[in-house]
């Protein structure tokens, strides 16, 4: 008889995480790095198996407990809140030109990099501007 209730965690769950599916082919890169590393010369192939240990923590998606209640906001993502400011929202979301609250999330490279929906709603739009190579935490 299992005395653990069912809600419980055992204690491989706590070390075995699930893996984004959208970090595969970057842990599948890695390993193979890895090999092709290690057949060249074989202390090689440590550094690549470090590489492909790296993206499968960088790529883990644990499950994630939030409080629930009315009148809360969780955030998307598991990071430090940087900034909350007034900010007139891109054009292309077609919200108007009144600033409205905006809240910024960094994720530094321990984080957990999975963005979740904290609220109820549906994708109406989509908009694709390409980024710059700047320090994450700036305000752009």
């Amino acid at each position: 008889m299992n005395s653990r209730p069912e809600s419980s965690p055992s204690a491989i769950d706590t070390v075995m995480v699930p893996i984004h599916r959208a970090g595969w082919p970057f842990i599948a890169a890695c390993a193979a790095a890895a090999i092709l590393l290690g057949l060249l010369w074989a202390p090689l192939f440590w550094i690549g198996a470090f590489a492909t240990a790296w993206c499968v923590y960088f790529f883990r998606d644990p499950p994630r407990v939030t409080p629930l209640g009315d009148g809360l906001v969780i955030s998307p993502a598991d990071g430090t809140v940087q900034m909350i400011a007034e900010a007139v929202p891109p054009e292309e979301l077609e919200l108007g030109a009144a600033p409205l609250p905006r809240i910024s999330v960094f994720l530094n490279i321990f984080d957990v990099h999975v963005n979740r929906i904290p609220v109820d709603g549906r994708v109406v739009a989509q908009a694709y501007r390409p980024g710059t190579f700047v320090n994450a935490a700036l305000d752009k």
